[in-house]
């Protein structure tokens, strides 16, 4: 019995409209898996990311299958609409109008391919952040920015001139009272 050379991945009820979607799709259908990652990872569109991570959640589902996952293509990828969400929104004279907030199902199909046609393009995973490890904000500033500070301040007596930028003149100006 021959083993399976295809995986399918699903995702449900994602909140993009199905028409938004499938613009994501349309660029990664039938490109390699390798090839398919790096186009939505650089994509600026919502729909991008939670493609991303199907695709991902597909080729993990290969290599449990045991299969190669730089062998990969995306052989199919279908944007289905999902369920609508209605919603009113207030209008003038009590009148009400309806919002229609769309959702999608989206199935992707990866398949092994004798020849894939991959761009050699080297995709970085983003790196993790450790637990513990983040910076607190302090409120003091460094060194460094005292001294720029102390300098701007020495420029500003070298000139002798007031400056309209200047918080103090500002407020001057704005605080006079009207006759």
């Amino acid at each position: 019995m021959e083993q399976e050379k295809k995986v399918i991945a699903k995702l449900r009820y994602l909140h993009v409209p199905p028409r938004k979607a499938r613009l994501q799709a349309d660029v990664i259908r039938g490109l390699s898996a390798d090839d398919a990652q790096a186009q939505l990872m650089l994509s600026p569109r919502r729909a991008g990311d939670p493609i991303l991570k199907l695709l991902k959640s597909a080729i993990a589902n290969a290599k449990y299958k045991k299969l190669d996952p730089h062998a990969l293509i995306v052989k199919e990828i279908r944007v289905d609409q999902g369920p609508k969400q209605k919603r009113w929104m207030p209008r003038a004279r009590g009148a009400w109008s309806a919002i229609q907030k769309w959702t999608s199902h989206v199935t992707i199909v990866l398949e092994v391919s004798d020849t894939v046609r991959s761009r050699g393009i080297v995709i970085y995973e983003k790196p993790k952040k450790k637990a513990g490890t983040e910076k607190k904000k302090s409120h003091k500033h460094s060194d460094h920015e005292k001294q720029a500070k102390k300098e701007t301040g020495k420029e500003k007596e070298e000139s002798g001139k007031k400056h309209v930028s200047d918080a103090g003149a500002l407020k001057r100006v704005f605080q006079r009272k009207t006759i």
